[in-house]
């Protein structure tokens, strides 16, 4: 099988790069740094607001998308300025777009193509300061289940929502022990999230054998969403 990770040199994408190689599959990574990209991967700079996808890879058949480019930026609603707004909604929405419609004529030459989006916890649960990313990853629900019905039944699209997971993207709420732990102790299974843990849920949705799933929101948050602790 071939796939397309974009943002496949760091955090989330390239856990997924990882277990897609481990699976013998061939991947391909865009990203603006090559530095992270995992060994046995392919590599292009890809910058999806910007750059064309290059004709070269679009020539074969690609059975899966991950689109896993993201931002996290919380701060009081009053502070946040129309321009951040914009700002998230372009990196999440606008670059998921580009970039599906690009890929589009390679995914139809494939039996089995997959698209992973990705969501947060926050569209589904009110979080104070998470109005910016909460708004633009509820764009891409929205996208999800649209493209899903539009493209049925010959491409599946998915989205994942995951809690805090220890990524680059994540360093300042996780920098210190005391961070740590409260973010830790947020979770009704007392952790926050690895990039392996996501990872595995991707897998399992660009995998030919779970072709029966579409559509859906994928809930890997340590039970955030759905749970109370004790």
């Amino acid at each position: 099988m071939r796939y397309l990770i974009i943002g496949g040199s760091k955090g989330i994408g390239s856990a997924i790069a990882d277990q897609l190689l481990l699976n013998n599959h061939k991947v391909i990574c865009g990203s603006r740094n090559q530095d992270g990209t995992p060994s046995g991967a392919n590599w292009f700079y890809f910058d999806a607001l910007e750059a064309e996808l290059p004709a070269e890879i679009m020539d074969e058949p690609l059975d899966g998308l991950v689109y896993a480019p993201g931002s996290i930026v919380l701060k009081p609603f009053r502070t946040l300025t129309a321009e951040q707004f914009r700002q998230d909604f372009e990196i999440n929405v606008v670059g998921a777009v580009q970039t599906i419609q690009g890929c589009l004529p390679a995914l139809k030459r494939s039996e089995h193509a997959s698209v992973v989006l990705f969501s947060t916890v926050a569209v589904g649960q009110g979080m104070p300061f998470h109005s910016s990313i909460a708004a633009a990853k509820g764009a891409v629900e929205g996208l999800t289940r649209t493209l899903a019905a539009e493209f049925a039944p010959t491409i599946r699209v998915n989205a994942i929502a995951p809690s805090l997971t220890e990524t680059p993207l994540a360093e300042k709420w996780l920098g210190t022990p005391e961070k740590r732990e409260a973010s830790a102790r947020r979770h009704p299974l007392n952790r926050f999230g690895q990039p392996e843990d996501i990872a595995s849920a991707a897998s399992f949705l660009l995998d030919p054998k779970n072709s029966w799933i579409t559509g859906q929101i994928i809930h890997v948050d340590g039970g955030l969403s759905t749970l109370r602790s004790a």
